[in-house]
């Protein structure tokens, strides 16, 4: 996906947010809005947003001496997270349709992403997804893949998300290669977040080897990009990674809740939808 106009002050709304988070000084966060609008500037519109967001992030690392502004939320999403996971563990089981309930709360976690959404209750989220009408369905196609599948590559998004992303693995019941990210990056998974989540439980986790919120390919290591170029079924998580990927010639299953109405426009729905889109399929 490429980027729009309207992703421009959001940019610098993340920046200050995650400046904030990570120091105090009025000074330093003059310098690193001043230093991304100088940046922005020569960014091409053709470029992703995960793109311009590696180098916006690398700059609140850089200015602020802060290399992981979030991970305090991002343990503390994880931590609530566990706790409702007996709770959501029994939605599943009590379904007559588990693995569609299993994606939906999936798809309910996606809310946890402080790159576009401070405010959410996730267990208001958690009650209105499950039963939600979905904007995209590819459900049918999604089964059948996963049927004739070995092994299944998930590519993460967020942490907290990561608990609901476990729900959905163990329902799949297949071989799976979570995927993190290599560098902390808004309150994206990490290794370590991953870890706290359980994922290491249910799946083997890999690192992309970068540090955008979302996956870029060029940025990623050799290794991700042997694994994914060898997948014949991809999962991608959330905002970012559609961002990052929608374009690729390669079948992907885009699971995602549409927080903002640019990406919403992109896709072809409303802003607040949720979907189950396949690419390539």
């Amino acid at each position: 996906m490429r980027t729009y106009l309207d992703c421009i002050p959001c940019f610098f709304n993340q920046a200050l947010r995650a400046g904030r988070i990570a120091t105090r000084d009025e000074n330093k966060l003059k310098k690193l809005l001043d230093e991304i609008g100088t940046m922005l500037r020569d960014i091409p519109l053709e470029s992703t947003p995960p793109e311009t967001g590696m180098l916006i992030y690398e700059k609140v690392r850089e200015i602020t001496g802060e290399s992981d502004p979030y991970k305090e939320i991002k343990k503390d999403s994880t931590k609530k997270a566990l706790a409702l996971y007996p709770s959501l563990k029994n939605e599943v089981e009590k379904s007559n349709d588990k693995l569609l309930t299993a994606i939906r709360i999936a798809i309910a976690g996606n809310v946890i992403d402080f790159g576009v959404n401070r405010n959410f209750n996730i267990e208001e989220e958690i009650d209105k997804v499950l039963k939600q009408d979905f904007a995209i369905f590819d459900y049918d196609k999604f089964k059948d893949y996963l049927d004739k599948t070995d092994e299944i590559l998930y590519i993460g998004d967020n942490a907290g998300e990561s608990v609901f992303d476990r729900i959905l693995i163990e329902e799949m019941k297949k071989p799976v290669i979570y995927v993190v990210r290599e560098i902390p990056v808004i309150n994206d998974v990490t290794y370590e977040d991953a870890i706290q989540a359980g994922i290491d439980k249910v799946a083997s986790i890999l690192s992309s080897g970068t540090s955008a919120p979302g996956t870029v390919l060029e940025t990623c290591n050799a290794e991700f990009k042997k694994v994914y170029k060898n997948s014949k079924f991809v999962i991608g998580k959330g905002q970012g990674n559609y961002e990052g990927l929608s374009d690729e010639k390669h079948l992907i299953f885009f699971l995602l809740k549409v927080k903002c109405w640019v990406i919403a426009n992109d896709i072809g729905v409303n802003e607040g939808d949720i979907v189950l889109k396949g690419i390539n399929i």
